[in-house]
């Protein structure tokens, strides 16, 4: 079982994965993590852009250099910039490092991995500008796969 450090009835394992299929379009908004430490890793397809900011001691965008880890390297570049991952390249973002990313244009569906500590989304997600946790949609037909609040209880 994975589970959250504080939660030891959920066992040992402090890590996790995530699987995220970005279409042409769509966009992961601003955001950092209080606590949680992640890799992305563009796993296939077009180039995935990421963007780049450290946090202002008030939670906003800061404008000194960013330090972050690309496949490895340490690398220091600009606030705002937006470091492209071809397939098999990754990124490491530590707490509290805004970032957004999205399928750089022309570049098709990318499959990204995230390997992560584990966390509490809602608790450790802290979004430049303030969205609901899952977008509004118009229901026209019965879902085909649930997401994680729409398991009945006791479920897991």
């Amino acid at each position: 079982c994975n589970g959250h450090p504080t939660m030891k009835q959920y066992g040992i394992k402090t890590y996790c994965e995530k699987i995220i299929i970005m279409t042409p379009g769509q966009h992961c908004p601003m955001h950092f993590h209080w606590s949680k430490t992640e890799d992305i890793i563009n796993r296939g397809g077009g180039r995935l852009v990421c963007q780049l900011y450290n946090a202002t001691p008030d939670d906003r965008l800061a404008d000194d250099p960013v330090r972050v880890c690309v496949d490895g390297r340490q690398l220091e570049v600009a606030a705002g910039t937006e470091i492209e991952l071809a397939p098999g390249e990754s990124i490491t973002l530590p707490p509290r490092l805004y970032h957004a990313f999205w399928g750089a244009p022309g570049g098709g569906t990318v499959l990204i991995g995230e390997v992560s500590t584990v966390n509490d989304d809602t608790r450790d997600n802290r979004f430049l500008e303030e969205l609901p946790r899952y977008p509004g949609i118009e229901e026209d037909e019965p879902p085909l796969r649930l997401l994680c609040h729409e398991y009945p209880p006791g479920y897991y």
